[in-house]
């Protein structure tokens, strides 16, 4: 498994920028953010993530080894997944690593914007779905099941 990547600043404001387009009522892309509380504060976190659907089921990817927001999750089981000004109360279900695969396998071909910081940050050796497929059972997935 890769080290745990930094967030740079410019990602951080970027993130920012996507709150606000989201809280203005301007998704971005194929964004998301995902509101989850933190499994040491208590206090909500949002982070933005960018969503595959595989057989009408939704499933979030993690880009970045050592996530808080991955830790978070699997503490908290649930959370919010916010488009634009409406937020639905999801459950998280952490995926199996022998069933993530397919899943990966989609996200270049549903997202091709967002594979370059899997290969940036050493999660996948290359853009391919192959590459996505074979680092799969490193890369945490996410079901999300709306309550």
């Amino acid at each position: 498994m890769p080290a745990q990547a930094r967030v740079t600043q410019f990602q951080r404001f970027g993130n920012k920028m996507m709150e606000v387009f989201h809280g203005l009522g301007l998704p971005i892309g194929p964004l998301y953010l995902l509101r989850v509380k933190g499994r040491k504060s208590g206090r909500e976190y949002t982070n933005p993530v960018a969503p595959v659907r595989v057989d009408g089921t939704m499933y979030v990817l993690q880009a970045f080894p050592g996530s808080d927001w991955v830790k978070n999750a699997r503490v908290a089981g649930e959370g919010f997944l916010v488009r634009g000004r409406r937020a639905q109360h999801v459950v998280l279900q952490e995926v199996p690593p022998e069933e993530r695969g397919p899943i990966a396998r989609e996200f270049p071909k549903q997202v091709p914007m967002g594979v370059g910081v899997f290969v940036r940050n050493n999660v996948v050796a290359d853009k391919s779905p192959a590459s996505f497929e074979r680092a799969a059972p490193e890369i945490p997935v996410f079901r999300v099941v709306p309550v």
